[in-house]
């Protein structure tokens, strides 16, 4: 009760000093030049503030909204999901000579055979207007002495319940980079002692980076699957700059013949 009167109180006090400032302009033209001469003061002080609050307001609304797991999903699609990196803030934003199998959040891990690590990840706020996930991944290499670099994202498990030959998985990203390079996205599923992949290369000269993992070309025991992860492959990554601006998943079942 106090919350709400205090809500109607202050509502009323703005609307009180709406309505005297809507007088002054009317009033304005024909008011006393010292009198004038305080109002105006009084306004660019307010106008100051005013329009600082309005240029932060419009910036941090105009972000993609913390946890949103909007995004654009085809028809039939029966499972879909967006890592927690790219949702919303992680306790450890970022990582510096980064070592193999280390983790940032709970979903990625980084994997390598440098002996001397080069490496730095961290976790960014994206704040482009086309931009629909909260947070990107930005990715530093620069001297790289391995023979790969991989990020790998442990789908969850509702990714592997229920899924059938009859799927395609399909991964869409936004990737910007500060030089060309190729990247591979790997799916892996195990079911029982066996693991089934399938390699696909990101067209990254294309408007929309996607790629569909279909089932149908695998060995896949529908009975036994027990978990997934897709492995994202940097082939020469030295000397470069990669921010993912998004990444997400859609579960759908194939098209009828």
């Amino acid at each position: 009760m106090v919350k709400q009167g205090g809500g109607i109180v202050r509502k009323l006090v703005h609307g009180a000093a709406l309505q005297r400032w809507a007088r002054a302009a009317r009033a304005a033209p024909k008011a006393d030049l010292p009198q004038l001469r305080a109002q105006r003061g009084r306004a660019r002080q307010l106008r100051f503030h005013l329009n600082e609050l309005i240029h932060v307001a419009d910036s941090r609304l105009a972000l993609p909204v913390v946890g949103s797991n909007a995004f654009r999903r085809p028809p039939g699609t029966d499972w879909s999901w967006r890592p927690e990196l790219w949702r919303g803030p992680l306790a450890v934003p970022g990582l510096s000579s980064v070592q193999s199998k280390s983790m940032l959040g709970d979903e990625v891990t980084v994997f390598h055979d440098c002996e001397r690590s080069e490496l730095t990840l961290r976790q960014i706020r994206n704040r482009r207007e086309a931009d629909l996930a909260p947070y990107g991944l930005h990715m530093d290499v620069f001297r790289f002495d391995g023979s790969f670099l991989s990020v790998v994202v442990d789908l969850p498990q509702s990714a592997a319940d229920g899924l059938k030959r009859k799927h395609l998985l399909r991964l869409d990203s936004i990737v910007e980079m500060e030089s060309p390079l190729e990247i591979f996205a790997r799916l892996n599923v195990k079911h029982g002692p066996n693991t089934e992949q399938i390699v696909r290369e990101l067209p990254l000269n294309e408007e929309e980076v996607m790629v569909e993992f279909d089932l149908a070309y695998t060995d896949l025991n529908e009975k036994r699957v027990e978990k997934a992860w897709v492995d994202l492959i940097f082939e020469g990554p030295q000397m470069n700059q990669v921010v993912l601006r998004d990444l997400t998943f859609c579960r759908y079942p194939r098209a009828e013949m």
